[in-house]
């Protein structure tokens, strides 16, 4: 009999509401981005919605830029393993900025893994505020124009 395969799809991304690890609901995304100011006590990662995996291991790991510890050593990734809950689950990876904001900026990389196979990643670049590129309005609006010139040259 064949094992059904899991599956997984990450449903938001960006600047999230405060998390509290003690809540059983997930925080609520405020921003859709990959731009993060770094500001102290912003949260950003994504929600992922896996499905069919019920009693897996998932692992999940968040890559920051080279941030050093209070000994200036560069801190190790933060890593951990729990189980996924149930055939239907959402899971929030996500983390903030703090002080000092300097040493925070570049780009954070976030992985989930089940059977030792990345199944979700997001990367977020990470800025000081007044170095932020284009806002994301003005992106989505170029992104809009490009897909409505592409669909004009083809006579839609």
């Amino acid at each position: 009999m064949s094992k059904l395969k899991f599956d997984v799809n990450i449903i938001y991304s960006g600047i999230f509401t405060k998390w509290n690890e003690q809540s059983d609901s997930l925080p609520r995304l405020t921003k859709a981005t990959v731009h993060v100011p770094a500001e102290v006590d912003i949260e950003f990662g994504f929600i992922a919605q896996i499905k069919k995996a019920k009693n897996q291991k998932l692992r999940y790991c968040i890559y920051h830029p080279d941030i050093p510890d209070n000994d200036g050593e560069i801190r190790p990734p933060f890593d951990g393993e729990l189980y996924v809950e149930s055939n239907d689950w959402k899971f929030y990876i996500g983390d903030t900025i703090w002080a000092p904001v300097q040493n925070k900026t570049g780009k954070w990389r976030m992985t989930l893994e089940l059977k030792g196979k990345v199944i979700a990643e997001k990367t977020f670049k990470v800025h000081l505020p007044d170095e932020l590129p284009h806002s994301d309005t003005n992106l989505l609006k170029h992104e809009n124009e490009k897909i409505a010139s592409f669909w004009k040259k083809r006579g839609l």
